[in-house]
């Protein structure tokens, strides 16, 4: 299997996800944009494409952000999609998957910045993905944005502060506004680049200090994630032998 990332910044790594795809011995490749890496030219031979979080919306214009090419993440999106890829997008990621089907990024009701719960849908419970969820789950998040949502989207889950945590746009397809790839060192990189954010704690109901964030046990979220990533690719694989 051959899993590529699209990592926007230093400081939103894949984390979790590079671990679990590190532990199958997979292939993994990366477009570090920050870094002045191109997006794939070709998806045929990518199984998994993984587009990870940052500070962009894709609204967000080169002449905003010269790294970050959101009409092109679209494109390769798209082609992804009709190529029968598995795509799995994370904050940012899962707007622009979103974004690239037809459905517009809007505001979250609520920044949340942490670790809260989310709660499984109906759907998230019938769902052979997510089943292993439970009710609700504590998960990381960073985010002021929500992905939107097709006409085929499903709502998997979602939390107190935003209605749209987890959306499944097809069988291989799916959005996380949270973020269940947090460690410990992918929060303290985040911590360090949010100073302004984490300063203004006290003034939103749903955003942890730093020093809460570095209290946190984020394995447990990580073993349902490793999970969810296992039962994708069965899928994916299912669907290649179709």
């Amino acid at each position: 299997m051959h899993i590529h990332f699209i990592i926007h910044e230093s400081f939103e790594a894949p984390g979790a996800y590079e671990d679990w795809a590190l532990n199958k011995n997979h292939e993994i490749t990366h477009s570090r944009v920050y870094l002045g890496d191109k997006l794939p030219i070709n998806i045929e031979d990518i199984d998994f494409l993984i587009v990870m979080g940052g500070p962009q919306s894709p609204a967000t214009t080169r002449e905003e952000c010269l790294h970050f090419d959101s009409v092109g993440e679209q494109q390769l999106i798209v082609s992804a999609v009709n190529s029968g890829k598995a795509v799995v997008g994370i904050c940012l990621g899962s707007q622009l998957i979103g974004q690239a089907l037809g459905a517009d990024f809007e505001h979250s009701p609520e920044k949340e910045i942490g670790k809260f719960p989310i709660k499984l849908t109906e759907t998230g419970h019938n769902h052979e993905l997510f089943c292993h969820f439970g009710n609700k789950i504590e998960v990381g998040h960073w985010h002021n944005d929500m992905p939107g949502l097709t006409s085929d989207a499903q709502i998997i889950a979602f939390s107190e502060g935003c209605p749209r945590q987890i959306i499944a746009y097809t069988d291989l397809v799916y959005g996380f506004q949270c973020h269940m790839e947090f460690t410990l060192p992918v929060v303290e990189l985040l911590i360090q680049s949010s100073e302004g954010d984490l300063n203004k704690a006290m003034e939103y109901r749903f955003v942890d200090t730093p020093e809460k964030l570095r209290s946190h046990d984020y394995s447990e979220m990580n073993k349902v994630l490793f999970e969810f990533l296992d039962k994708l690719e069965s899928r994916y694989k299912t669907h290649l032998i179709e």
